[in-house]
């Protein structure tokens, strides 16, 4: 276990579309003086060198923030995400990719929080590292479902908790639904925002009807796929969303199109934006 890291990955279309549905929610969470919390349980190392070994080996960055990079004016809805992005990339070449604690850092004002915990021994002291002397965050090592449970409900009443593991382990479904549920009954007004993997159709169909089985209202999935399922390989992700807020929804719905033609392969893409739960009327 914690075999996994993420420098092999960093940039690809599952990042693209993650850290794009990010940026909106905390651009959100950005529009009102009131200061908010967030909360990244699988938080990686930071940010990512795309010009060293691990992100060459495959350059699945080529394929995702590298086709938006190049023609930004194609995608003018990912203008938020992108703006993060540029702050590890001064330069008109994309060297580094931020990951989710990056991509969040950008978005705080004086008066946010965020709390980082990752369990991995090489990528927790990168991270340390990346955040050193920042007084707005705070790095952990510790199991990110543990720290659902330790640290919420937040003083702050409003926020995001961002849940983005690895799915390395054969019970990570059940820990997150389990882990999901007891959060929830402790910030019901809590932002949740859980990525998964689309590699075989079973899977991913699995984790959202366990969620949608919780039966928390304002449960929204969206999906970005660039060909169809396969075993092998990554060909797609989702975020289950809960409390997205206004106007997400409409937002992905403008975006989501552009950015599956901007991503897809010859095999082509796809998109899914639908409620699991719906609000209580």
């Amino acid at each position: 276990m914690l075999s996994y890291r993420h420098a092999f990955h960093a940039g690809n279309h599952a990042d693209v579309f993650k850290h794009w549905v990010l940026s909106l929610i905390l651009e959100a969470l950005g529009r009102k003086d009131k200061p908010y919390f967030v909360l990244d349980t699988h938080a990686g190392a930071g940010r990512y060198a795309l010009e060293g070994s691990m992100a060459r080996k495959n350059s699945e960055f080529a394929g995702g923030i590298g086709r938006i990079w190049r023609h930004p004016e194609r995608f003018p809805a990912l203008e938020p995400y992108l703006s993060a992005v540029r702050t590890t990339n001064p330069g008109e070449q994309i060297r580094s990719y931020p990951g989710s604690p990056r991509i969040i850092r950008h978005f705080l004002r004086p008066q946010d929080r965020l709390v980082l915990t990752e369990l991995h021994p090489t990528d927790s002291v990168l991270l340390a590292r990346e955040f050193e002397g920042d007084r707005q965050v705070r790095v952990e090592v510790r199991d990110g479902y543990e720290a659902l449970k330790a640290l919420l409900p937040p003083s702050e009443r409003r926020g995001l908790v961002h849940i983005d593991p690895a799915f390395e382990r054969k019970d990570e479904r059940s820990r997150l639904v389990q882990a999901l549920s007891e959060a929830h009954r402790r910030w019901s007004t809590g932002i949740y925002a859980i990525w998964y993997p689309i590699q075989d159709r079973g899977g991913a169909d699995d984790l959202c009807r366990r969620i949608q089985r919780l039966q928390i209202p304002k449960t929204l999935v969206a999906e970005c796929a660039i060909a169809a399922p396969a075993r092998e390989s990554l060909t797609g992700s989702g975020m289950i969303l809960i409390n997205p807020p206004y106007p997400l929804e409409d937002q992905l719905r403008e975006g989501l199109p552009a950015l599956v033609d901007g991503l897809e392969s010859p095999e082509g893409g796809s998109f899914r934006l639908e409620w699991l739960v719906p609000e209580k009327t």
